[in-house]
């Protein structure tokens, strides 16, 4: 038995299981190139990176695998030329999210279509997929608010079926809160063509976390997230509507309640967040992973998960007929 989709199909790869283009370093080339080559389909963030460091991971990723990837930009922060700079390296795949409501959508996907690439786009809201499918994406991925960093607020269970029924027959990706194999096949059976996984790839021997935020993802019953705006405070960021979700830890539990102080303090507290990535102090970091925490218990390779995912969901649709008596 073999999952085979409209997503593998259309994307030329093996198993509907994508790497989530995580930004702010949270990807990179040996976890893109370990999801192809195992026979998903790895996607790289590089939002605000600059045009030759996007050709310079390009370059690694295309080094380590003949297979198809994606390179992902949250359009809100991204200018035109961020825009070219991806697309002058034509990548298979250009994955993009967080549009503000004055982008020309239609525009920015014609111009990835006509250097061959499929385009990707990421919603929390049926809203934000119909407007996506009218300006010409070739496959919506539909994120509950279950998963780690920039959300919405409407759970996978509820919005991926929406999604689907909205934009069909464009075929659609579940995100949000997915660790497993079961979950691979129940979002199969929501109307999804596959699924895209960032937290569980975050806890793996080629994630690029440093390990005391592994060890939080393995240590987390689920429960220990929350919606937040603490670290985007920090930064200076402002998103189109997104929230935040982080784990609870010191940052987060010492600046709850005291966003205005951190307004005027948030070059301080970026600082601290950047030292403490650079010191393996989970503590005082910036830990954007989802609920699905509580389901994963080990590090195993990018291979290792895409692997098991799509062999536990063959399983699970296997037994699903004895639900029919």
């Amino acid at each position: 038995m073999a999952l085979r989709t409209r997503l593998t199909e259309l994307l030329g790869i093996e198993h509907p299981v994508v790497l989530g283009g995580m930004g702010r370093g949270a990807t990179v080339p040996p976890m893109v190139a370990a999801v192809s080559e195992a026979g998903g389909i790895g996607v790289l963030g590089v939002t605000r990176y600059p045009a030759d460091r996007v050709a310079e991971q390009t370059a690694a990723v295309r080094a380590a695998t003949s297979r198809p990837f994606g390179l992902n930009l949250l359009l809100f922060a991204s200018d035109d030329a961020a825009i070219e700079a991806v697309l002058a390296e034509r990548p298979p795949v250009f994955s993009t999210a967080w549009p503000w409501p004055e982008q020309d959508l239609r525009a920015i996907f014609e111009r990835a279509h006509a250097i061959g690439a499929k385009v990707m786009h990421m919603v929390a809201a049926v809203d934000e997929a119909k407007r996506a499918a009218e300006a010409g994406a070739d496959l919506i991925v539909a994120q509950g608010t279950e998963g780690g960093g920039h959300v919405g607020t409407v759970g996978g269970m509820v919005l991926v079926p929406m999604v689907a029924r909205t934009v069909a027959p464009v075929p659609v990706v579940a995100a949000g809160g997915i660790a497993t194999g079961a979950q691979l096949a129940a979002a199969l059976m929501l109307g999804a063509e596959g699924v895209l996984l960032g937290t569980r790839f975050l806890a793996t021997a080629e994630s690029a976390w440093p390990p005391s935020y592994k060890r939080a993802i393995l240590e987390s019953d689920g429960h220990d997230t929350e919606l937040t705006e603490i670290p985007d405070i920090a930064s200076g960021a402002v998103w189109p509507g997104a929230f935040d979700r982080a784990r609870r830890n010191l940052l987060i539990s010492e600046w709850a309640g005291r966003e205005n102080e951190l307004r005027r303090r948030r070059a301080e507290v970026a600082a601290s967040i950047a030292r403490a990535a650079r010191e393996d102090d989970a503590e005082r970091g910036e830990l954007n992973f989802g609920q699905s925490a509580g389901l994963i218990d080990g590090l195993g390779s990018c291979a290792d998960v895409v692997r098991g995912l799509v062999t536990d969901a063959e399983e699970v649709l296997r037994k699903a007929d004895r639900f029919l008596g």
